[in-house]
């Protein structure tokens, strides 16, 4: 018989510790089930109580790896599932992208909290494995500084060693941060010499609509960046529908929080229906089982983004990136990896 989903909507602001105060709040309520939070600094903190609570929680948005979240064996992150692909996977990528552009030797600049330090750490062996010169490795605080100038001054030193060897075209800068890069962008002077070079961001960097506030310099380096970006069967009716209704397209992360929410609802229809009620332990082994069917359209709804496939630590291992740049002050599709070729298909 049909169920009827009711959703609590609380606004986080990606803030752990209001993160952990709304999870608390809702499990007051009676609510153990949850599509969220979006950071990884967020699901760190409600980590714990989670767990000790046995709420489930899919966030769609979270990618550090596994031990930046504190955990050390899947056991324990048995509560805590992920519908976007971790860090490991897009480095991957990003290590491939720079390959392509003909990248030789970069310099990398990374915001220092556990999701800068996680991009950083899986991208250096991946440059190394694709022959390129990792020349330095320049970690600026969290939160950002309000002036960059001292780390402007060491890239622009890093760079003009790298020139000794290799051409422009072949030096980069590759930055895993959020927005700030561009507030860093808006400190490099006019005739610096990383104006005269490819730079390479990720998803923290992606799409910001800041690049309007230093447009020149932004077309000069492209900012080629990643975005997780996977669409399924059922993609274009639901993009069509909430375009009428918002006036707007769909987010990629919006659609991975559309499939938790199914996957959520049928496992509990499923759990419900072999247990006679609710089991948190049966729920969190029925999870990763559901994701699969109906990734296979076994429901009779499909996914919105595309085959959901879990690793052993819940965490999506599936999945394609966009790779988007910026030109003319607007930000352009570049290219996009295919996960299931491992190939990158440039536009």
């Amino acid at each position: 018989e049909p169920y009827r989903v009711k959703l609590f909507v609380e606004d986080t602001r990606v803030d752990p510790k209001v993160a952990l105060d709304k999870v608390q709040a809702l499990h007051g309520k009676g609510v153990t089930l949850i599509v969220g939070p979006m950071g990884s600094g967020e699901v760190k903190q409600i980590a714990e109580y989670v767990t000790a609570n046995k709420i489930v929680v899919i966030s769609p948005s979270s990618t550090a790896a596994p031990k930046l979240l504190g955990v050390t064996k899947p056991e324990e992150k048995k509560y805590i599932f992920r519908f976007v692909a971790t860090d490991v996977f897009q480095t991957e990528v990003i290590a491939k992208e720079a390959a392509e552009l003909g990248i030789k030797g970069l310099v990398i600049t990374y915001i220092g909290n556990a999701w800068g330090k996680g991009l950083r750490e899986f991208a250096e062996p991946k440059f190394a494995a694709q022959g390129i010169e990792v020349k330095d490795i320049i970690e600026y605080p969290d939160p950002p500084p309000a002036d960059f100038t001292p780390y402007i001054a060491v890239m622009e030193k890093d760079v003009n060693e790298l020139l000794e060897k290799y051409d422009k075209s072949q030096v980069a800068v590759v930055a895993f941060s959020y927005e700030e890069v561009y507030t860093m962008l808006s400190q490099v002077k006019d005739d610096s010499i990383l104006l005269e070079i490819g730079w390479i961001g990720c998803d923290g960097t992606a799409k910001s609509r800041k690049i309007a506030e230093v447009p020149e310099k932004v077309n000069k380096v492209g900012m080629y960046s990643t975005l997780f970006d996977s669409k399924g069967p059922s993609f274009a009716k639901l993009n069509e529908a909430y375009r009428e209704r918002f006036g707007r397209e769909t987010y990629q992360y919006g659609l991975n929080a559309y499939d938790a929410e199914w996957v959520m609802a049928l496992s509990f229809a499923e759990v419900h229906k072999k247990l006679g009620r609710y089991d948190p332990d049966e729920m969190a082994k029925t999870i990763p089982e559901v994701t699969e069917k109906y990734s296979r359209g076994e429901y009779g709804v499909t996914p919105v983004s595309g085959y959901i496939k879990l690793d052993e630590w819940n965490d999506r291992a599936s999945g394609d990136y966009a790779i988007w740049g910026v030109e003319n002050s607007e930000w352009v599709l570049k290219g996009v990896w295919k996960y299931e070729e491992n190939k990158i298909e440039w536009k």
